[in-house]
């Protein structure tokens, strides 16, 4: 299992797979990457070599924003939006849908689990 900017890439994977498991790099970036470097992407990641190994994390490193640093600029953006206290960054803040989806009905996700209210009692109900 090759070891890439301290991300664990899977071994039995196409090499253009493989590389989508660093945060940052999808697939048209992961194609970018191969191309640069004259690495097939059918082949498989086990099959690479050390020294492929190192240039592709120099090329990662030095050209792209992935990982760590990535994580980091995203977090402080999200800070930022909290901070200024925009429209968006509340949703952040209460942990609701940032871009506009519907609350009313789904927003699990975002949301957590349901949390139960119990209704109103009828009139009837209280006789």
């Amino acid at each position: 299992m090759p070891r890439v900017l301290g991300v664990d890439i899977p071994a039995n994977k196409r090499l253009e797979i493989a590389l989508t498991y660093i945060y940052g790099i999808g697939r048209s970036t992961a194609l970018e990457v191969c191309k640069r470097l004259q690495l097939d992407p059918g082949l498989r990641a086990r099959d690479l070599t050390e020294e492929q190994v190192t240039q592709l994390a120099a090329v990662l490193q030095e050209e792209y924003m992935v990982e760590g640093q990535l994580r980091r600029q995203v977090a402080a953006a999200i800070a930022r939006l909290r901070d200024i206290s925009c429209y968006r960054g509340l949703r952040h803040r209460r942990g609701l849908p940032v871009r506009g989806q519907r609350t009313r009905t789904n927003a699990r996700t975002r949301k957590g689990a349901k949390k139960t209210v119990a209704g109103k009692k009828s009139v009837k109900g209280m006789k």
